[in-house]
């Protein structure tokens, strides 16, 4: 069961500002002037535009790893990221390659059309847990199925994030959300649903793995399966996915500190991370 309280029920951090703002990282302009090395700076594949993401989201850093993936495999010419209906709309505001915002639940569909049309692109799509498990079931299912060479990088925080703190189809047992006031019953909605469990069972799959943000470990962790992903598109192996268990302390009715420990007591116990597919390394 879970300790989730409502957001109505107990304080938590304040939506609409950044908590990475304080940290901002050094752009790719700047250089130090005092002679210090310079060790850590803002990926040139993403823009100088502050975050709109709340206190202790993880979008941010998920952010990050994406476009240092970028960088690091040389893409920034040829990428196109699809991202739809979500707390990460406008995550084509970040990015310096080009970006498609796609209808609700719509973005493996669309991506696979980027991807067919020019094969040479490196095509991902950014969804979260309402847009990929719910409106987006037949979507990311069938291109699944289909084995599309394209990337999704996966959002999961359990919750509708942006409408209100609705119950999403990866909701927990027992966890409180506007429109599960008393905890989510799996006698009326249902048990949570396993994405990359279900994924796994497909034969056009060629990587599959989940990884919470919970602690550098986690990010770390993150950056390794991200650049497995991106290889298995790149080496035209099929599709990939990589699912973030990921933060919402505002809906959560938690503390940015709270948030994280949630992941490790509570919903690592229901999603538990693993790489449950990984076919780019098979001859």
């Amino acid at each position: 069961m879970s300790t989730l309280q409502s957001a109505a029920e107990a304080p938590a951090a304040e939506p609409g500002s950044d908590m990475t703002a304080a940290v901002a990282p050094v752009s790719s302009e700047r250089k130090p002037t005092d002679g210090l090395e310079c060790v850590f700076q803002r990926p040139a594949s993403m823009t100088d535009k502050p975050l709109h993401y709340c206190p202790g989201c993880t979008h941010g850093i998920i952010h990050r790893l994406v476009a240092e993936m970028v960088d690091e495999f040389g893409l920034l010419e040829k990428t196109v990221g699809v991202c739809p209906v979500g707390c990460s709309v406008f995550a084509y505001e970040y990015f310096e390659f080009d970006g498609i915002q796609a209808s609700h639940g719509r973005a493996p569909a669309v991506a696979t059309a980027v991807k067919r049309c020019d094969p040479s692109r490196f095509v991902f799509t950014y969804q979260g847990d309402g847009d990929l498990a719910a409106i987006g079931m037949a979507e990311t299912i069938w291109a699944a199925a289909r084995g599309e060479n394209i990337t999704i990088f996966f959002v999961n925080n359990g919750i509708y994030g942006m409408t209100g703190g609705q119950m999403a189809p990866t909701t927990l047992i027992g966890q409180k959300t506007t429109t599960s006031p008393t905890g989510r019953d799996p006698l009326t909605t249902g048990l949570p649903i396993g994405m990359c469990e279900l994924l796994a069972t497909l034969p056009g799959v060629a990587y599959i793995a989940r990884v919470p943000m919970s602690s550098p470990k986690g990010v770390n962790t993150a950056k390794k399966y991200m650049r497995k992903a991106v290889r298995a598109q790149l080496e035209h192996k099929g599709f990939s996915m990589v699912e973030l268990l990921s933060t919402c302390p505002v809906q959560w009715g938690l503390t940015p500190v709270q948030a994280m420990k949630h992941i490790d007591e509570d919903v690592l116990k229901v999603y538990p991370a693993k790489v449950f597919v990984d076919r780019v390394d098979a001859t």
